[in-house]
């Protein structure tokens, strides 16, 4: 069930992303009079194979446009008549052009119809990002409440100098909000932590190529988290020892519990064992003794005790916000290219294909999550498609910008080949892409 919820998630995102995508093609072509044979979401043919297994679970032809939804779920088209993409090559237009097809039509008509999917994700995108903050408004732990406790070091963390306990003061000598910017900051580089402990400030660097680890999902820092037993799970360990809601544990064995990862570090070492837990409970000190499952757990849910900080925006609050948010995507995705090509992070890490995309929507629907999520991939599918590479978006712009300069324009033998060397291109980027998000599931 779980998996299927993952995999529901993305395909329902993917269809948004990909059917607005292909809309902003649409209706470009359509505002200037070209004619659109085809507007499928997912494609309708075992890509990039046009005349291979052709066959849509839907379909429906109105006036000129063929309407439908394709079986093989990684992407869409839109058929412009008069253009090569995907579907068609430099001999299925040998014919003089017709007045409605897009090769017809001037250079600046093109470049807006090639445009359309770019420009209708980045809107896409800030009124997602708009609409979560104005719905569920902003939710952060705040500078002053982590640093009453400080943070949570794990090994990574402590490689580098930084010890539980310690609070982080400012980030790159600027003061900061929440908890969330001493993670950003990690994207960039050069980063140095203001940290005090024992009330003394001291400084920490952070290596450039620690982002990489951190990519790779190994933890770095959090705010302790101080909390008591939540709901305890039908049939597991916890209800049979007689732990209850409301319970705080200070002790595993011999071991003290100050906060939620004391406690994940200790009984992760117990896998399969008996072990004795201490427990405040009404002024009362209880023991009581599960035997952990083989995965870690004794199965009760978390409620942490630090205080979050949540504020409700108002409806123009959260559009300046949220599309402050949603843009600042685009330099971030920069930035993250900028880094691969420097070394410090490994593309592996870096990029994620459905795989990985279906495990950030995780196990279980949180429709909050959902949008944040959905509408970050919205931002960065227009960043993707606006990359200077044949087949896509930014390649057929970028010749389009060359006949505009030059007043030249290519022949339809060169944007066949353009587009063939490109499908190459991203043919074999897909099946890396694929074969890391595998062996990242099976193996990390």
């Amino acid at each position: 069930m779980a998996i299927l919820t993952m995999i529901g998630q993305l395909l329902l995102a993917l269809t948004i992303l990909v059917g607005l995508h292909e809309f902003g093609h649409f209706i470009f072509a359509r505002i200037f009079g070209i004619r659109v044979n085809k507007f499928y979401i997912f494609f309708d043919f075992l890509f990039p194979l046009p005349n291979v297994l052709n066959f849509a679970l839907w379909k429906k032809k109105s006036g000129d446009t063929e309407y439908g939804l394709g079986w093989f779920p990684l992407g869409g088209y839109v058929d412009i008549a008069g253009m090569i993409d995907e579907t068609k090559d430099a001999s299925q237009l040998s014919s003089t052009p017709e007045p409605h097809e897009f090769r017809s039509k001037p250079a600046w008509q093109r470049l807006f119809v090639m445009l359309g999917g770019i420009i209708v994700n980045i809107i896409l995108g800030i009124l997602i990002f708009w609409g979560v903050k104005f719905y569920w408004g902003e939710e952060y732990h705040s500078r002053a409440e982590v640093n009453k406790l400080g943070y949570y070091a794990h090994p990574l963390a402590k490689e580098i100098g930084i010890k539980t306990g310690d609070k982080i003061i400012k980030v790159n000598g600027e003061d900061y909000e929440s908890a969330g910017e001493v993670r950003a900051a990690l994207m960039q580089e050069n980063t140095n932590f203001t940290i005090e402990r024992n009330g003394q400030q001291k400084e920490i660097p952070v290596p450039n190529d620690l982002i990489d680890k951190v990519a790779s999902k190994v933890p770095f820092i959090d705010p302790i988290l101080p909390f008591k037993v939540g709901e305890i799970a039908k049939g597991m360990p916890a209800e049979a020892a007689g732990l209850k809601a409301g319970d705080k544990i200070v002790k595993i064995d011999s071991t003290p519990i100050v906060c939620f990862q004391d406690f994940q570090a200790a009984i992760k070492k117990q896998s399969g064992k008996k072990v004795d837990l201490l427990v405040e409970r009404g002024g009362q000190t209880v023991k009581v003794s599960p035997i952990v499952t083989e995965e870690g757990t004794i199965g009760f849910n978390s409620v942490f005790t630090l205080n979050t900080n949540k504020r409700s925006l108002s409806f123009g609050e959260s559009f300046i916000i949220g599309a402050k948010d949603a843009l600042s995507v685009i330099p971030n995705q920069i930035q993250g290219f900028g880094r691969i090509f420097k070394g410090h992070i490994s593309a592996g890490n870096a990029v994620s294909g459905p795989v990985g995309l279906a495990q950030m929507y995780g196990k279980s629907w949180d429709w909050e999550r959902f949008w944040g999520l959905t509408g970050l991939l919205s931002m960065g599918l227009a960043f993707m498609n606006a990359l200077p590479i044949p087949a896509l978006d930014g390649g057929h712009v970028l010749v389009l910008l060359y006949e505009m300069i030059t007043r030249r324009k290519p022949s339809e033998k060169f944007m066949e080949r353009t587009q063939q060397a490109g499908t190459f291109i991203l043919l074999t980027l897909m099946v890396l892409v694929l074969f890391n998000d595998t062996f990242k599931a099976l193996f990390k």
